[in-house]
């Protein structure tokens, strides 16, 4: 009898789907063929087939990606589809998950370019972290691009109305064809060596991928990473995305964004300047009204009106203080004093002339001078020091007797 688990259909479905999904292969492909039945439906999704002379394959754009596309893709066109590849559960049919399309004639250079994106940003270039702030206020720009394109004074046109106090080093360069990615590098690299500037602007106006592709030259993307300066790039209009942008400190739209990113507006700094002045101005006018107000509070004060009146005042002060002061100095003097007396009347009390003065007198060794408390500390003809109130008698031992206590 056959054991095998039965499945239904949608979990077989979703088993095919989890393989497909989990192929890295299938999970970033590049496909050539020509549209067929390409539909853009209401909810902005776009559903087509993409073929070849041998095959089919059914694909789908959802409408976050379609609204990138630059062209209008028609049925009959011969493409480049880039995406995934999963199943479709409720069909139980894969098909290719689009995000982007390219015409024909191009797709070499838009797999070129994902390929060098991937790359790049798996080492780092394109790190947060590694991008450098903008000079607010930048004495110098160095701009490099073509000195005969349309860009290049836009640029310094508007520079030049925004923050005429800039001054702008055009680094004229080849921005198309082969020769353009080393004029570049060498450019970036001069303007570091030799700090020409604050900040570089490196870029070129609008046109086909082939026309932008100098800018996603890897050597050009290096160049702008190991830049000490700050680079902003400015390739192209808004969709042109080059890896040039990736890597720069800061992405404009447009060469003329650029400039207006490079530098402060003159207007909006003269109204922050006009603004600060005023506010300044009514600062201090406030700060004048308020020492007014307080210098005439002081001068209707007593100590000003009649200072003698208040040096008087104070004086009678110091002699209430100086009384209490003497007053507190002579009880403290009474009470040492009273204590001194009655201490030194117990240490005379304890003293050992007083005791002597009685009639007692101190025996000691007159040899060692130890004091003699028992007869064992004498000797039969020893020498002894008997100390009396008034001198000292010397004495011979001649014998002891003991006394019994008690």
């Amino acid at each position: 009898m056959n054991e095998n688990r039965v499945l239904s259909v949608t979990e077989l479905n979703e088993i095919i789907k989890s393989l497909v999904d989990a192929t890295p292969i299938l999970n970033n492909v590049c496909i050539k063929g020509e549209l067929s039945n390409y539909k853009i439906y209401p909810s902005g999704h776009h559903y087509f087939t993409l073929k070849d002379q041998n095959s089919s394959l059914k694909c789908v754009m959802f409408r976050s990606s379609a609204s990138k596309l630059r062209f209008r893709p028609e049925s009959g066109m011969g493409v480049t589809a880039f995406g995934r590849i999963s199943v479709y559960p409720r069909d139980g049919a894969y098909q290719l998950y689009c995000t982007d399309l390219q015409p024909e004639g191009i797709g070499d250079l838009q797999v070129a370019y994902e390929r060098l994106k991937a790359k790049l940003s798996a080492e780092g270039l394109f790190d947060p972290a590694h991008k450098k702030k903008l000079p607010q206020f930048p004495k110098r720009i160095a701009i490099i691009t073509s000195s005969a394109g349309a860009a290049v004074h836009d640029m310094i046109r508007i520079l030049g109305h925004r923050w005429p106090m800039t001054e702008v080093v055009l680094l004229p360069v080849r921005v198309q064809g082969v020769e353009a990615p080393p004029e570049i590098v060498g450019a970036i690299r001069y303007a570091n060596r030799y700090k020409v500037a604050d900040l570089i602007i490196t870029g070129r106006g609008g046109g086909s991928i082939e026309d932008l592709w100098a800018f996603n030259d890897e050597r050009v993307a290096r160049a702008i990473y190991d830049s000490e300066l700050p680079v902003i790039s400015a390739v192209g209009h808004e969709p042109d995305v080059t890896i040039a942008d990736y890597v720069a400190d800061v992405r404009a739209s447009t060469p003329s964004n650029a400039a207006e990113l490079a530098v402060p507006d003159r207007a909006d700094v003269e109204g922050l300047l006009s603004n600060l002045d005023i506010r300044s101005r009514q600062a201090l006018k406030k700060q004048l009204t308020r020492c007014r107000t307080e210098l005439n509070n002081l001068k209707s004060r007593k100590v000003m009106t009649d200072p003698m009146a208040y040096v008087d005042t104070k004086r009678m002060e110091l002699d209430y203080i100086r009384d209490r002061l003497t007053a507190a100095a002579d009880g403290v003097t009474k009470l040492k004093r009273n204590d001194f007396v009655r201490l030194a009347a117990a240490l005379d009390a304890m003293s050992p002339l007083k005791v002597l003065g009685r009639g007692y007198c101190i025996a000691a060794n007159e040899k060692s001078g130890e004091l003699i408390r028992s007869i064992n500390d004498v000797e039969i003809n020893g020498r002894v020091d008997l100390c009396v109130n008034d001198g000292t008698v010397k004495c011979r031992v001649e014998e002891t007797e003991a006394h019994c206590n008690g």
